[in-house]
């Protein structure tokens, strides 16, 4: 059995339905949308979205940063006086 990551569930017929009212019923909760009692795709409001769009990115840059900064063979020594 799949692990359900919402607190709501709904199953497709429910989202062809009525995806208004889902959204409205969940609130800022995420909902499970199920197809034969396993969880197929997750509904999420936009805020939620684009809140999670922004952690990845920053993560990315992250990890981009910390592969620069190791990256010996191209970094460059400065000394803050001759600037």
């Amino acid at each position: 059995m799949n692990t359900i990551l919402a607190n709501y569930t709904a199953s497709i017929t429910e989202l062809k339905k009525s995806p208004t009212e889902l959204l409205k019923n969940a609130g800022d909760e995420a909902i499970a949308i199920l197809n034969h009692n396993s969880p197929s795709a997750y509904l999420i409001p936009s805020k939620t979205y684009e809140k999670m769009m922004e952690i990845i990115e920053e993560y990315q840059l992250s990890k981009l940063v910390e592969e620069r900064l190791n990256d010996s063979e191209k970094s460059i020594k400065v000394d803050i006086d001759e600037l």
